[in-house]
Formats: structure tokens, C-alpha cells, sequence
């Protein structure tokens, strides 16, 4: 296989770019994730893909490629939270003290870890999985034992720097096999490529304007619900709920970082509560995110 069609048809400039189809885009990624492309090209390709720019078959294609190297691993009556591999800059991350307040709620939490990638230069989820003791509702997976490929391109991304259709498709892998799943989006246009891309992988998909990326939910903002062809939008507000959390527009420390989450602050455990009502609401445990706060109020 010629690597160079894949970089032509993206990087030839306006006139002479074109779109990917759905085989060509699957094809072409598997040939990446194989090793038979040299570094520049994959860079060339990765580079030129972001300008033209990406569309939502060609997301689909890649998709379906990386299917086929993923190892995957049920974890039943779960949810799969999509979380970037850029990390957090600002603020902790709130998910195992969420998995504590779930505890006793029968819904298991899949989180997935690996080094950096660009384009923030944050505390990543690996490194707070990994310096921390998790709870058994916990699953954590490293995307270095289960999609090796995948994590073999880090050092390359690294030194592109940019941020390239792969951050996009990359935070849910379905690796668990999971019904449910969350992920946090930036902007709203990226709200139907998003359901275009993973709803029919899931049961039920939400999207929420989550902080810094994640499926965490710090300030009022928007969640939808992707379900059986409907999308709902509702309106998440903490102070509804009586939680007056502050967060923080100044860069933490991984241990600063562990310490709030070890050892949280009362709004900071409320926030979480609120976050975990989300959580059992995607995962159709409570029939809204108020019946779901009123449950774990206890």
C-alpha cells in the first residue's frame, strides 16, 4: 500500500484536497497503527487531515480500524466515562470520589489512562490512577495494555505538538463493552458529530459541557442524552442543588491535585454527589439527576 495517496488527498491545498471514504479513511489507519508508515508520513497526513478539515465518516473510519486492535474487557452494569489524554490543568479530578459516593449504587465506573498528549500540558488521568488507591467500582484500564498501538504514536503526537483528529475519537474506546457512556465536549458543533460517531456504540450516550474536556461537571452547563435516535438537552446548574463550588482558573500541582480529592472540602463533596447523580441518570438508575441527588443524600 502507497502511504502517500492518504497525504495527497489532505494535503495538496484547497483545490486539490479531498475527502476520505469510509474504507479508505479505515484502511488508512490501520496501515498507521500497523507500523508500515514512516513517522513523517504519519505526521504529514495527521497534519494535513486537521487543516482540510476531518469529517464525520472519515472519524467513523478510524473508529472502526482501531476496533480491530483493542482488547477489550466486559465490565458489567458499567458506564465508560470519555476523559481527554491532555490532562487537567487547573482543576482535580473529581471521578474517585464520585466512585465512592456510587458505591453502593451497583453501577461500575471505566476510566482509561496513558501518557501525555497534546495539546494542554495537564495532570493526566493515569497519573491520578495510578498514585492513588481506587475503589472496586473502579475500573481503570491503561490504553498501553489494551490498544498498544494507539499508545505507540504518544511520542510522535508529542513531537507535532498539535492537536489532530485523534483526540477527537480517542476518548471512548468502548473497551469495557460498556452500555452507557459520558464524555465531555468543548463546543456545541462538535455536539452531532459526536452522536453521529458513537451513539449506535452505546445504549445510551451523554455528552456534557464538562470541565477542562472531561465528563466532570464543575460549573452550570449543558448535558445531552443520546437515545434510541433522540437527543436531549437538559440544564445542569450545582447552584440548584445548594453547591456554591468555586472553581480554579490557576494552574495545580498533581499533589495539590490529590490532596483535594483525598481530602475534599464540603462543596467539593456535594459537587461530586452532583456529579454521581448525572452518572446514575445516563446509566437509567434514577429517572432524573434530582431523583438521583435525593438518593445518595441518603
Amino acid at each position: 500500500m502507497d502511504f502517500f495517496k492518504y497525504i495527497h488527498a489532505v494535503g495538496t491545498g484547497v483545490k486539490g484536497n479531498r475527502d476520505l471514504t469510509f474504507q479508505e479513511t479505515k484502511e488508512m489507519m490501520e496501515y498507521i497503527l500497523q507500523g508500515s508508515a514512516y513517522g513523517e508520513q504519519v505526521a504529514a497526513f495527521l497534519l494535513g487531515w486537521r487543516l482540510k478539515p476531518e469529517t464525520t465518516e472519515e472519524f467513523r473510519g478510524v473508529v472502526e480500524a482501531c476496533d480491530g486492535f483493542i482488547k477489550k474487557r466486559a465490565v458489567p452494569n458499567s458506564i465508560e466515562l470519555g476523559y481527554p489524554f491532555d490532562g487537567k490543568v487547573n482543576n482535580p479530578f473529581i471521578f474517585p470520589l464520585v466512585a465512592k459516593i456510587l458505591e453502593n449504587a451497583e453501577l461500575n465506573l471505566v476510566v482509561v489512562g496513558d501518557d501525555l498528549t497534546p495539546a494542554k500540558k495537564g495532570i493526566t488521568l493515569k497519573e491520578t490512577a495510578t498514585s492513588m488507591d481506587l475503589g472496586e467500582n473502579i475500573y481503570y484500564f491503561d490504553r498501553a495494555d489494551f490498544f498498544k498501538e494507539m499508545h505507540d504514536l504518544t511520542p510522535l503526537r508529542m513531537r507535532l505538538g498539535l492537536r489532530t483528529g485523534l483526540n477527537t475519537i480517542e476518548k471512548l474506546t468502548n473497551v469495557s463493552s460498556s452500555d452507557y457512556a459520558i464524555t465531555g465536549i468543548f463546543h456545541k458543533p462538535f455536539l452531532n458529530r459526536y452522536i453521529d460517531i458513537f451513539s449506535h456504540r452505546y445504549k445510551r450516550l451523554a455528552l456534557i459541557q464538562g470541565n477542562e474536556g472531561t465528563p466532570e461537571l464543575f460549573s452550570k452547563g449543558r448535558l445531552w442524552i443520546a437515545d434510541g435516535g433522540k437527543v436531549e438537552e437538559i440544564i445542569v446548574d450545582p447552584e440548584y442543588y445548594g453547591i456554591n463550588y468555586t472553581k480554579s482558573w490557576e494552574k495545580i500541582t498533581l499533589s495539590e491535585s490529590l490532596e483535594q480529592t483525598n481530602n475534599p472540602s464540603d462543596e467539593f463533596f456535594k459537587l461530586a454527589r452532583l456529579n454521581a447523580a448525572v452518572f446514575l441518570f445516563v446509566a437509567q438508575k434514577a429517572a432524573s439527576i434530582e431523583e438521583g441527588y435525593e438518593m445518595l443524600n441518603g
